[in-house]
Order: C-alpha cells, then structure tokens, then sequence
C-alpha cells in the first residue's frame, strides 16, 4: 500500500544528533536523546513540556524500563536513568571499556525483556567491521549475538516477536533473525537487503503491525519502507537531510515521529536537528520494557 506521509517540525531543537526516539505510554510523552550534545530529552507528543538533561558520561540510545526509569546506553555502559529525578541511578552494565575505538550506539528493548545494544567503530577515517550485536538480560549478563559489524542501528521486531530485524549502517545492508521471545535466542540469519548512498543507508527503523520495516535512510533525505521480505514498498521523502530514527506513538500508535541529525553545512533557517510529526494510516508496533523489576 503506498500513501504519502506529510512532515511537520515539532520540536526545532537543532540537535548535533537527535536519536533513538521512543513512546512511553504511561506518561503519554516522547523520549530521546541528542548523541553530540550528551542530552536525553522528554516532551509531550504536541511538543510542549520539553525537559533537557546533560548526562556526564553520555547518551548514546535508551529504551524504557518496567520501572518507569529509562535503561541508557552511555559510550561504554548501560546505566538506569530516572527522569523524576533525572538522574543515573544504577549501572547494569559495562560493555566493552577495554576498546577506545568503539562505543555503543542503537538499542531497543526485546521482547524478551532484555537490552539489545549494539557498538560502533567509532574511528571516521578508517571504520572497519569490530562491532558487535550484544543482549543484556535483566540481571546484568552480556551476550555477544553478532559480529563484524562496523555499525550496528536498526533493530526492531516484528509484532509477534518471533522476527528480529538489524542493519549495518555502514554495511550497508539490513538482515533479520528467527527470534524466541522466551530465551532470546537468535537463529538462521537472513540478508534481506543492501544499500547504497543515493537509496538510503540504514540508520534507526521501526517496524509496523504489517510487518513492514521503516528504516531512515540517513544518507538520502528519505524514509524507507521495506517489507519484512525485503522489498522496497516506498521511499517517503524527509524535509530535512538526514533522518535517524523513526518511532510510533500515540494511543493508536499511528504518529510517527522522526529524529534528524544536524550536518555541519545547514543553513540558519534549516530545521535539521529536529523532531519531526507524521499521521500513518498503519499503526507501529508497541516498544517493550526492560525487565529491572529486581534491580
């Protein structure tokens, strides 16, 4: 089904790299976080009531928490963050501290209640196929899942769970995994897709109740919808450069929001930076939550 998807700027923040937006029903708001800046920021979903936090060690992805608090990607560990009080109340992990030429970047929450983050090489000049795919149960345990990978973004799931999808932004290709909801166990590894500059290269994606897989083409200005097979369905053009990461939210989880990142090169009246707004007229796939009733 195509259709077309009309954007508004509803938070013009300028972020360096706004990310990992995600919906948290409960307070019925929007999370993310600006990467450049070190910020995790809320705001209700009309764009009012914004709240910015500098965190020390960084903000690199989150995801919600059974709790209420966030589970927080830093540059090496993954830390519960609680915006009441706004601030790091607990590390749940450490990931590898012993790499200076790596850092964590996207994470979603699964459905099997565990963390999955996932690292980048993060080296400009010369990014080479280090990074892997970890999950981090509520206890604290890390499991590496998958390898040579130079930059890991894209993960979601599909609605029942039992399919994993994860890109290499800088592969670049998109693959999906078999998943067990009950274990988290991942199996018979699929490459679905590889992109190009002028296409898109993966950044954040989300997944839809059709099982459909949006990815923000972070290098080509657009939104791209792929099947769960693999098949371009539509290209949704972007007001601005370079989208990140798209997230559903709202009752119906038919308002899609999209982060940006902000290039060096745009222009003062340039938006790029923002949080973008979007109706759909298919609804995404609801986050999960991390299991931290015990921590």
């Amino acid at each position: 089904m195509s259709f077309d998807l009309t954007f508004e700027c509803v938070l013009d923040l300028r972020c360096e790299v706004a990310e990992s937006p995600v919906y948290d029903d409960r307070r019925n708001c929007l999370f993310f976080v600006d990467i450049g800046r070190r910020a995790i920021h809320r705001a209700d979903l009309s764009g009012g009531n914004h709240v910015e936090w500098i965190v020390e060690d960084g903000a690199c992805s989150l995801g919600l928490a059974q709790s209420g608090r966030l589970i927080l990607a830093q540059r090496e560990r993954v830390v519960l963050f609680d915006p009441e009080s706004g601030v790091v109340v607990r590390e749940v992990a450490m990931i590898e501290p012993e790499r200076p030429d790596t850092r964590l970047n996207d994470s979603k929450v699964g459905p099997d209640g565990a963390f999955w983050v996932g690292t980048m090489h993060d080296v400009t000049s010369d990014r080479q196929p280090i990074a892997f795919l970890y999950r981090v149960s509520p206890e604290g345990r890390v499991e590496r899942k998958a390898s040579e990978i130079v930059c890991c973004n894209g993960l979601a799931w599909s609605a029942d769970g039992s399919v994993l999808f994860h890109s290499d932004s800088r592969g670049p290709w998109i693959d999906r995994w078999q998943f067990d909801p009950a274990t988290g166990e991942i199996s018979g590894r699929r490459r679905l897709v590889v992109l190009d500059e002028p296409t898109g290269r993966p950044d954040g994606a989300a997944t839809d109740f059709e099982d459909n897989y949006w990815s923000a083409g972070v290098s080509a200005g657009v939104l791209n919808r792929f099947t769960a097979e693999g098949r371009l369905i539509q290209a949704h053009p972007f007001p601005v450069p370079a989208p990140t990461m798209p997230c559903f939210a709202g009752p119906d989880l038919k308002t899609l929001f999209v982060a940006s990142l902000r290039p060096a090169d745009a222009g003062e009246k340039s938006r790029a930076g923002g949080i973008f707004v979007a109706r759909s007229p298919v609804a995404g796939v609801a986050v999960h939550r991390f299991d931290d009733r015990g921590l």
